[in-house]
C-alpha cells in the first residue's frame, strides 16, 4: 500500500511530490529507495539520464549468442560483510563462481594476483615459500619503501625490479597513461605476494555472481509499489521541481551538481570494444591481464567464463570477448575511477562545504563521494546513510543533516 503524504521535511510540499528523490539507479540509490519504501512505506522516485537502471552493474544478453555481458565493464560480487549479504540474498541467488586473473607477459600466461606459482614459473625454478620469500626481499632492498619517490621506486621496494618490469610497470602506464617515475608513490599501498599456491583472486567470506544476471537483481530491488524509476531523465533538468521541497539523495558526480563551480574533479574512464568471435572459446578464461607496455589495451574480457552453468543455452562456435582501454576521462565520458590527486583532494573539501549547506540534500555512491566504491561497498554504505540518516529522519522526525560526500 503506498503511503499517502510527504516528507515530514515541508509539510507543504504537493501532493504529487514524493516522499523522496533518489537520483541515480545504481546500487547505492536502489538500497536507499528499497530501504525506504519496503521497511518506511516511503513514496520514492528515482531518477536516472541512462536508458535502463542499474548503473554501471547493468548487464545484458548478446543477442546472437545469448550470453550475458557487463555493459560496463566485469563486475564481480564479493564480500565480508554479513549485513551486506544478508540483504543482497534477499533479491538474488549467488552462482559459487570464483574470481581467476591471468596475465599475458612475453607470450607467457602467468596466474595472478603474484603467488608461489607465478614466481616459480617467472624464474624456472622449484621454490619453497620461505625461499621466495628471501629472494623477493633481496631484489626489493633496491629501494627503502619509506624514501621512494615516484611509484616505480615504490612498486620496486616492495616486489623487487623483476617482477615490477613483467606485471606493474606496463599495466600501470597503460592505466594512467604516464610513466611510473612520474607517478606519486601513494598510488600503491601494498602489492602483495602470496606465498602459496593460492589463486583466488579475493578472500571474502562470500563470493559469487547473481544466478539470473545483474538487471535481475537490480529490477528486483526496484519492483515494489511505492517506488517509481524514470529513466531517460536528467535530474538536472527537473532539479528545481525538488530542491528544497524534498530531501534528496544523490548519486550523480557531486562537481556536477554544483556546475563545477570549484573545478572538475579528475578521473579515470574505460572504453570496451565488444565482439563476437567465430570460435567456441577465445583465451580459456574470463579475464586475462595484458601485461606488455607495447600492448594497447589492458584486458579481454571472455564473459561465458563468467557463467560455465550456462553453456547449453549459448549458441555454439561463438564466443564474447571485450577488449579494455584506460585513459583519462574527458567532459561526456563516463567516469570511473578517482584518480584522487591533491588538486583533487582540495577541491573533494570545498564541495563537502557546498553540500553542507544544500537544503535536504545528501550526497552518496562512487559518483557523489568521489570514492572508488565496490559493489558491496556502496551497498553498505547506502544502508549506513539509511539507518543513521533517513530513517531518524522519516521515522521519528530527526533533523535531516545535508552532505554525506564524506561518508
Amino acid at each position: 500500500m503506498h503511503r499517502q503524504g510527504n516528507s515530514l521535511s515541508d509539510p507543504s510540499a504537493g501532493p504529487n511530490l514524493p516522499d523522496l528523490l533518489v537520483v541515480g539507479s545504481g546500487f547505492f540509490g536502489l538500497t536507499i529507495a528499497e530501504r525506504c519504501a519496503s521497511e518506511l512505506g516511503l513514496k520514492v522516485l528515482v531518477l536516472d539520464r541512462r536508458h535502463h537502471l542499474g548503473g554501471n552493474a547493468y548487464s545484458e544478453k548478446e543477442p546472437t549468442t545469448g550470453i550475458e555481458v557487463h555493459k560496463y565493464g566485469a563486475h564481480l560480487f564479493h564480500t565480508s560483510n554479513q549485513k551486506v549479504w544478508d540483504y543482497v540474498t534477499r533479491f538474488t541467488t549467488f552462482t559459487s563462481y570464483q574470481h581467476r586473473v591471468f596475465g599475458k607477459y612475453q607470450g607467457q600466461i602467468y596466474s595472478l594476483p603474484m603467488n608461489l606459482g607465478l614466481i616459480n614459473q617467472f624464474f624456472g625454478k622449484a621454490h619453497t615459500p620461505e625461499e621466495a620469500r628471501d629472494l623477493i626481499a633481496e631484489q626489493a632492498s633496491e629501494f627503502d619503501t619509506d624514501g621512494a619517490e615516484n611509484l616505480e621506486e615504490k612498486a620496486i621496494s616492495l616486489i623487487g625490479r623483476p617482477l615490477y618490469e613483467a606485471f606493474i610497470k606496463g599495466y600501470t602506464a597503460k592505466q594512467w597513461q604516464t610513466d611510473p617515475t612520474e607517478l606519486s608513490p601513494d598510488i600503491i599501498t601494498r602489492l602483495p605476494v602470496r606465498y602459496t599456491y593460492d589463486n583466488r583472486y579475493f578472500n571474502d567470506t562470500y563470493e559469487g555472481l547473481p544466478t539470473d544476471g545483474y538487471t535481475a537483481w537490480l529490477t528486483r530491488m526496484a519492483d515494489h509499489p511505492n517506488i517509481e524509476v524514470r529513466l531517460e531523465t536528467d535530474f538536472f533538468d527537473v532539479r528545481e521541481e525538488y530542491v528544497g521541497k524534498v530531501p534528496i539523495v544523490y548519486t550523480g558526480p557531486v562537481d556536477e551538481y554544483f556546475d563545477n563551480r570549484e573545478g572538475r574533479l579528475s578521473w579515470r574512464t574505460v572504453d570496451l570494444e565488444e565482439s563476437v568471435v567465430d570460435v567456441d572459446d577465445f583465451q580459456g578464461t574470463s579475464v586475462v591481464n595484458a601485461n606488455d607496455e607495447d600492448v594497447p589495451y589492458t584486458r579481454i574480457l571472455e564473459f561465458k567464463h563468467f557463467h560455465p552453468e550456462r553453456v547449453k543455452t549459448h549458441l555454439p562456435g561463438k564466443t564474447v570477448i571485450v577488449h579494455e582501454y584506460s585513459r583519462f576521462a574527458e567532459e561526456g565520458d563516463e567516469p570511473y575511477y578517482p584518480i584522487n590527486t591533491a588538486e583533487d583532494r582540495e577541491k573533494l573539501l570545498k564541495y563537502r562545504e557546498l553540500a553542507k549547506r544544500e537544503p535536504m540534500v545528501l550526497f552518496g555512491g562512487r559518483l557523489g563521494t568521489y570514492k572508488y566504491l565496490d559493489m558491496h561497498m556502496a551497498i553498505g554504505s547506502a544502508l549506513s546513510m539509511y539507518e543513521n540518516k533517513l530513517k531518524p529522519h522519516f521515522a521519528a522526525g530527526a533533523e535531516l543533516t545535508s552532505g554525506g560526500v564524506d561518508e
